[in-house]
C-alpha cells in the first residue's frame, strides 16, 4: 500500500504542474494537496514501521527524518512567496532567486531524500529503504520535469535562472 500511495503522490504531482501550463482545468487544481497527502501518508506507514523498533538507533534515524522534513517544508512553503508559487496561475512571474534557490534550482530534493532516507533506515527493513530510495528518485525525475518543461513555460525568466544557478549541486553561480 505505501508504494503505491507514494507512486500515486508523484503522479498527482506530475498532473498539477502539467495542468497548471498546458491545460488549466479548474477541478486539477487540488492534486498538489492530495500528492503531498498521499506522500504523508506513505512518511506515516514509514513513521509506523520506525516506531515498533524503539532502540536508541531507531530515534536518531528519526530525529534526522524529522530534520529532513522540516527543512523539506521550510524550503518548499516558507522559503518562496506562497500565493505566488502555489494559489495563483502559472503567468510568466518571476523566479525565486534568494536563500536556498540561490544555491541550487531544487534544493527541497536534498531534504525530502534526507527525511526518506532516514525513515527508511528507522524502519530496519530492506523493503522499505528500497522505497524510499525509490520515492527520493522519483522526486529527482519530478524536479527534471519541473526544470525542463513546466519551469520555463511558468517563470519569465527561467531560462536565465538555469545558467546562472546550478540544477542540484550547490556551488558558485555561473
Amino acid at each position: 500500500m505505501d508504494w503505491m500511495l507514494g507512486g500515486l503522490g508523484f503522479a498527482l504531482f506530475f498532473l498539477y504542474d502539467w495542468n497548471r501550463i498546458f491545460r488549466k482545468k479548474r477541478w486539477m487544481n487540488g492534486f498538489f494537496a492530495a500528492g503531498c497527502l498521499c506522500l504523508t501518508g506513505t512518511g506515516g506507514m514509514l513513521l509506523a514501521e520506525a516506531w515498533k523498533n524503539r532502540g536508541i538507533e531507531t530515534f536518531f534515524w528519526l530525529a534526522a527524518a524529522a530534520a529532513g522534513l522540516a527543512g523539506l517544508i521550510y524550503t518548499l512553503f516558507f522559503a518562496l512567496p506562497f500565493d505566488a508559487t502555489y494559489r495563483k496561475e502559472a503567468d510568466g512571474h518571476k523566479v525565486c532567486r534568494s536563500g536556498m534557490y540561490g544555491w541550487c534550482r531544487h534544493p527541497g530534493i536534498w531534504w525530502f531524500f534526507g527525511c526518506f532516507l532516514a525513515l527508511g533506515m528507522a524502519c530496519w527493513n530492506a523493503e522499505k529503504l528500497c522505497m524510499a530510495l525509490a520515492l527520493s528518485f522519483l522526486n529527482l525525475g519530478y524536479a527534471w520535469y519541473q526544470d525542463r518543461y513546466i519551469f520555463p513555460e511558468e517563470f519569465c525568466d527561467y531560462e536565465d535562472y538555469q545558467r546562472e544557478v546550478p540544477f542540484l549541486i550547490p556551488g558558485k553561480r555561473r
